[in-house]
């Protein structure tokens, strides 16, 4: 089932269960998938384009999230917060820090990375192997950590 069709159903579901949190989340998870269509003039949307949108719907609540915090918003920083942890639910599992650690150590090894100055090269091969399993800080910071 495509991302499209599962946000359609999990905004039913949100309609019958009066989640109105979850709804706005994923009316503007749909939104934007509409929106992506309508830029591919009808084209098949890939799944890749779905969990890029879906990274960086999560990313703009959790700057919203830190500048309503950082500003004694809590009400609306809470708000952010939960739209962030309905969204997070359609990306694909995540990588723990260790399993991270050792796809990077593979991604080093086998461009033949070795100093900072490869950053380049592995933070390349790193964001495409690793998309939707990571965001791209994560994976910076990592191959930081293993080329210092």
């Amino acid at each position: 089932m495509s991302l499209e069709n599962t946000i359609n159903e999990a905004i039913k579901t949100a309609m019958k269960e009066k989640d109105k949190v979850a709804l706005d989340a994923l009316r503007a998870v749909k939104s934007q998938i509409l929106l992506l269509k309508t830029e591919a003039k009808g084209a098949e949307v890939s799944a890749e384009q779905e969990i890029a949108i879906l990274q960086r719907m999560i990313k703009q609540r959790k700057d919203s999230f830190e500048q309503f915090a950082a500003q004694g918003r809590n009400d609306l920083a809470e708000v952010e917060e939960a739209q962030m942890q309905v969204i997070i639910k359609y990306l694909p599992a995540q990588l723990s820090t260790e399993e991270l650690e050792a796809e990077i150590r593979k991604i080093i090894a086998e461009t033949g990375a070795e100093t900072i100055k490869d950053l380049g090269k592995v933070m390349g091969t790193a964001s495409k192997l690793l998309a939707g399993k990571t965001d791209g800080k994560s994976i910076s910071e990592m191959a930081k950590k293993l080329l210092s």
